[in-house]
């Protein structure tokens, strides 16, 4: 469905707030990132945009109609960190299972849908807090109004979630092969469908398997519109290789002050794509719900055993939602600069290591003490106390 040039004109929105990676100010340590101004969105009571804090995202991978085995990959998600759950709605069985799914569901669940409107009537119907769909590919304008009708009167918001993989065919022939522009005028396209049904309840993604590519397309958007942004790199693949692209296009462009809310794609259960997807947050000081642990990579050095340290921290902090820093350095050469800019920090020398808190040198610790004490100022540690 083509929509008329004066209507892409209108959302061009080349004056409309932004932040564009060549204008980003430089920023000093400990500063915080300047985020892209948008509009802002609620996504059943986690809101998206217009200064909200970013939320992370993920999708369960089971048999929507296996009701129990979603709703305990969606806890396991929740228990992970993630605010956000997607569920695809993909046959009758799934649009059947989704209303009991919503209802158990500890998370604002987001239906998937993709061609039928009627399972995204049903979805709405059954209490999500989000559609993911495209408009243009669910049928008549008489079809689209009716779904877009059904989610503005539930107050519901729609993601039209735009794939390089899977472009209009008109656009790809314009363009010879997917490009950012081409990513940009998909979206477009289904953002002026809504438009044109007074439906402003929007949020975009604009994914790709191409890091560089989904890059480009995402500036274009956060430059041109006020629209609250989905990072993500789609199919990111296995664990190891998923992790390093998702953290490379998702934290450039978090770096830039744009994107809203994010979800790492893995080969992987939906609880390592919040860690990883927390883990990018965190490492831009975007995320202040958690423990954050900083530790030196270890050298000839080293005179503790921090290997072990660490995963006894890992192990005895995992679960505790305090937005502390910590940080353990295996040596005197970095160490006490390292250890005094963290909430609690121990720069360890031989057998001993000097405890600092918030900056300042506390006492000496022995080795076989500092797990402890490190637990134990993590459980004393006042969250309006963190730098």
């Amino acid at each position: 469905m083509e929509i008329p040039a004066t209507n892409l004109t209108a959302l061009n929105m080349d004056s409309a707030p932004g932040q564009t990676a060549a204008a980003a100010p430089v920023r000093k340590a400990g500063q915080s990132i300047p985020r892209r101004v948008t509009r802002q969105v609620n996504v059943g009571g986690v809101k998206v945009g217009g200064g909200a804090p970013i939320s992370v995202q993920t999708m369960t991978k089971t048999r929507t109609a296996d009701v129990d085995a979603t709703v305990a990959q969606i806890e396991q998600a929740a228990e992970a960190g993630c605010d956000i759950v997607r569920v695809t709605v993909n046959d009758r069985e799934a649009a059947d299972a989704i209303a009991s799914i919503v209802k158990r569901s500890p998370l604002p669940v987001v239906a998937d849908i993709h061609f039928n409107h009627i399972f995204a009537l049903k979805a709405i119907e059954a209490g999500v807090a989000k559609v993911r769909l495209n408009p243009g590919n669910i049928g008549s304008r008489e079809r689209i109004h009716q779904v877009l009708s059904a989610a503005k009167d539930r107050g519901i918001p729609i993601r039209i979630g735009v794939n390089s993989g899977s472009l209009e065919e008109d656009i790809l022939e314009r363009h010879g092969y997917p490009t950012a522009e081409a990513l940009y005028e998909s979206a477009m396209r289904h953002v002026g469908i809504c438009e044109e049904s007074d439906f402003r309840d929007v949020i975009i993604s604009v994914k790709s398997t191409d890091v560089r590519l989904m890059i480009e397309a995402y500036r274009l958007v956060a430059q041109r519109t006020d629209i609250p942004l989905h990072l993500g790199v789609t199919e990111a693949g296995p664990t190891k290789s998923g992790t390093v692209k998702s953290a490379v296009g998702i934290g450039a462009l978090l770096a830039e002050g744009i994107g809203d809310t994010i979800r790492v794609s893995l080969t992987d259960e939906p609880g390592k794509e919040v860690e990883v997807g927390k883990e990018i947050l965190r490492s831009l000081g975007l995320a202040s719900r958690n423990v954050e642990l900083i530790a030196c990579p270890t050298c000839g050095r080293l005179e503790v055993d921090l290997f072990r340290i660490m995963r006894e921290l890992e192990v005895r902090l995992e679960g505790i939602k305090k937005p502390v820093k910590i940080a353990v350095l295996g040596c005197v050469v970095n160490g006490p600069g390292e250890a005094s800019e963290a909430d609690i920090g121990i720069a360890a020398g031989k057998g001993v290591g000097i405890l600092y808190r918030k900056g300042e040198v506390i006492r000496r610790v022995k080795e076989a003490d500092i797990v402890d004490v490190i637990v134990e100022e993590v459980m004393n540690f006042r969250p309006d106390e963190s730098t």
